[in-house]
């Protein structure tokens, strides 16, 4: 057993195949929260984050009474809850009612250290536009509790465009009440693009070619990686390469200029995941989906009990599964144990060494899975050990997950589990479950779209978002 900061990690009963050192945050969380009950000194605490259209979230967690020799670890526990918390739900302002010392350091947390600052400036100024905080109150004074949920989507009338933007491709569907009649997927690198004129021209080349397809268009629907509030784009990694002055002034409206040159038709955007749990829910028939792509990068959506979509931002990639201080550091935000780095093709890109296997390293990430999937075709026992490290992963991410979510249906996508690697993925996962957390294993039941819904399902789904007539 070692140490992070005064939270035991230890050696999990079922480690990944190619990973010595993962130590589960599900199974770190559990033991703390149970050596905090078992001992008797547990101290009550609550937490609130605030967004900007005034949902607000509560929490309630123990910590050990700062008086115990293990309240040491109560610091690191609120912080990778918080962390977990700000990239699942999202807030620009944090209640902490709980021990003063611990409040404090989580206040210098977001002001001083880089990791810290990168998440405050990304929730504050990026997403919410408004300054971050952490706000030390009584519990009394914590405001109440209010959340909004979204009922986009499932309306299937009328002539609809939907579209999604990944990436490495783009695609559009055009849809007739319900059913798709032209699908399109077109290979572009929007990335590496400086000028907002390319991103708009290239969209708006989509959008016409399903046009032609359609008597009229009555709405656009579509879904894209990053933060998207009321069709505005606040985070997205689509236009990394337009400098920060081009982007505030053309690609925060890029998406209100383009329903604008549609004739203000009816247009909703949303993050790609919640698309994704929206196709699941819709072709599933059921809700409390957790939609997860396995991709270039890991997205996430999700459709409540109820079969709405939240305000919830979902953005997996950045919370942390891995709570190992040497734990892998995620490129964009600096922070170690992230989901990117476990669940997405930079995770097969992790392990291929790790298993043995030489690949050019020049190679991009798509190229490198692609021979990672040859080799697995063949039956080769080093790629298998890739995807069962994958599947070990995943099944602890989800029991994680769990803590955060109310889940009936997980619904597992991307190019990292296209083949009989998806499937060992799978397997891998549910043995996790299945022995370690059988509670979870119990409640959830496990979905792989089929072609079909693979090729239109999310085009049909984001063609349903806005409401006609």
């Amino acid at each position: 057993m070692n140490e992070n900061h005064g939270l035991p990690l230890s050696v999990p009963q079922i480690l990944p195949a190619l990973d010595a050192y993962f130590r589960p945050a599900a199974l770190v969380v559990r033991a703390f929260r149970e050596r905090v009950r078992t001992s008797g000194q547990g101290v009550p605490v609550r937490l609130a984050l605030e967004q900007a259209d005034g949902s607000v979230f509560h929490f309630d967690k123990e910590l050990f009474d700062e008086r115990c020799p293990e309240a040491r670890g109560n610091y690191t526990f609120v912080e990778r809850m918080v962390k977990f918390l700000l990239w699942s739900r999202g807030g620009c302002k944090v209640y902490f009612a709980g021990p003063a010392s611990v409040g404090e350091r989580l206040k210098k947390h977001y002001m001083d250290n880089a990791t810290g600052s990168f998440d405050a400036d990304i929730m504050g100024r990026r997403i919410y536009e408004r300054p971050f905080e952490v706000v030390l109150v009584r519990r009394e004074d914590l405001p109440p509790a209010r959340e909004k949920t979204v009922p986009l989507g499932r309306h299937l009338n009328g002539c609809r465009i939907g579209f999604d933007l990944g990436a490495s491709d783009r695609k559009v569907a055009a849809v007739i009440d319900g059913q798709p009649v032209f699908t399109e997927e077109v290979v572009w690198n929007p990335v590496q693009q400086t000028d907002p004129q390319w991103h708009f021209d290239e969209i708006m080349d989509s959008l016409k070619r399903a046009a032609g397809h359609l008597p009229r268009v009555d709405a656009i629907g579509g879904s894209s990686a990053g933060v998207y509030v009321n069709n505005r784009v606040k985070v997205a990694s689509l236009f990394r390469g337009v400098p920060s002055d081009l982007f505030e002034r053309r690609v925060k409206d890029l998406f209100l200029e383009i329903k604008k040159a549609w004739n203000d038709i009816p247009f909703e955007l949303v993050n790609d995941g919640e698309v994704t749990a929206l196709a699941g829910s819709m072709s599933i028939g059921d809700n409390g989906v957790l939609g997860m792509a396995l991709g270039s990068s890991l997205a996430a959506g999700y459709v409540t009990l109820d079969g709405r979509i939240t305000s919830w931002l979902n953005e997996l990639a950045f919370a942390p599964v891995d709570y190992n201080p040497q734990a892998p550091v995620d490129e964009w935000s600096g922070d170690y144990g992230c989901g990117v780095q476990y669940l997405s093709q930079q995770g097969v890109g992790r392990l291929i060494p790790r298993a043995g296997i030489e690949v050019d390293e020049a190679l991009p990430l798509p190229e490198k899975l692609k021979q990672v999937q040859k080799l697995m075709a063949a039956g080769d026992p080093r790629a298998s050990k890739i995807y069962q490290t994958l599947g070990a992963y995943l099944g602890y991410a989800l029991a994680h997950y769990a803590d955060f979510y109310a889940i009936r249906n997980v619904l597992i996508l991307g190019r990292v589990t296209t083949g009989e690697g998806g499937r060992v993925i799978m397997e891998g996962a549910k043995e996790v479950l299945r022995k370690i957390f059988p509670d979870v294993h119990q409640a959830i039941a496990f979905h792989i779209p089929d072609e079909k819904d693979k090729r239109h399902g999310q085009a049909v789904a984001a063609a349903s978002l806005p409401v006609v007539g």
